[in-house]
């Protein structure tokens, strides 16, 4: 019997007086998949984690942790981690990505998202997520070298390229590593935000780790899938900086080092998703993601242009992508 039948049959098993229809929900990057259930009496979402690739735990847990932070994450309604599957509460249709057809909205819901981040990272504590150290950090990093650069541009590095993304990658480790801590949802952006009541339901979570406190913002701010102008970024992180302050979240107090820690915080962030995109469709077959790789690039070589340090990255991207070097542009503090 194949999961789908699997799943039909439990959810049955969970109401047996009641009748309902299947429909796709969505599909994510990893094996999981979510349906839509539709009983006469509404609907709820059902997510097929085969057990074999998947672990239900880790979404199980964190939904726990952020629930308790005021959050609005789906309700568990049944669950059953030994075959994969999970029956969760309904946030909606409409993801954040979709509302922004209406470009007025984007500003009332992004103070949503701030607030509702600002409650997640008030929550932090150590101890109750994975660490985002340095062996996950650099193994993110390391998918870059691997996906994008030999498998999908088909380049190879030659002993002084390497030695130079090397040298980069521990200097981005090191200034990650040194920012303040706190939860991080890991993928909180437009497609993972759904516009709810309240606003906005926060979902695809089970990645959550303790980690760097820009972590969250350059995901939200410089979303791979959505190009906001930097003169927008930046006043919505000074409104996020400005609030985390009040609140006494260990914010620096100088935005300039605040924002050069978002800035390194986006440069492996964007490394890694370059090597992730590569990697689904060449291993998975997941070609939409490739239509996404412009704009991280382009996010990429606009910081790694503004950063000496970041030169050798910089010449590196220049000379894959056959561009000529551009000017140093952009926000530097």
């Amino acid at each position: 019997m194949d999961r789908l039948h699997l799943l039909e049959n439990w959810i049955s098993r969970q109401f047996p007086e009641k009748r309902f229809t299947l429909a796709t929900a969505s599909a994510d990057a990893s094996f999981r998949r979510y349906f839509r259930a539709t009983f006469e009496d509404g609907t709820l979402i059902a997510m097929d984690a085969p057990p074999q690739h998947e672990d239900c735990g880790p979404f199980l847990h964190v939904a726990g942790l952020f629930s308790a932070a005021g959050l609005h994450v789906p309700e568990i309604v049944a669950q059953d981690p030994v075959q994969g599957f999970l029956l969760l509460s309904d946030l909606g249709r409409l993801t954040y990505l979709q509302a922004m057809d209406d470009p007025d909205s984007a500003d009332r819901l992004y103070r949503d998202a701030i607030a509702a981040l600002l409650k997640m990272q008030m929550a932090s504590r150590p101890g109750v997520l994975p660490e985002y150290d340095e062996a996950l950090l650099l193994r993110e990093l390391r998918v870059f070298p691997e996906w994008y650069v030999t498998r999908h541009l088909k380049a190879t590095l030659d002993a002084s390229q390497k030695a130079g993304l090397d040298q980069v990658f521990a200097q981005i480790v090191q200034r990650c590593l040194a920012q303040p801590k706190v939860f991080v949802h890991r993928d909180y952006h437009s497609r993972n935000l759904m516009v709810a009541i309240p606003n906005p339901g926060v979902i695809d979570f089970q990645d959550a780790v303790y980690g760097p406190i820009t972590y969250d913002l350059v995901s939200l701010f410089k979303d791979a899938y959505i190009r906001w102008e930097e003169e927008r970024i930046l006043d919505w992180l000074i409104r996020y900086w400005e609030q985390a302050r009040a609140m006494g979240l260990p914010v620096p107090a100088d935005f300039a080092g605040f924002y050069q820690d978002f800035e390194w915080m986006g440069v492996q962030r964007h490394v890694k998703i370059l090597g992730v995109f590569a990697r689904l469709w060449h291993r998975d077959g997941k070609e939409g993601y490739l239509r996404d790789i412009p704009l991280v690039l382009e996010y990429l070589r606009k910081t790694c242009s503004r950063y000496p340090e970041l030169t050798p990255l910089f010449a590196l991207l220049d000379r894959l992508e056959e561009n000529p070097l551009e000017e140093r542009i952009g926000y530097t503090f």
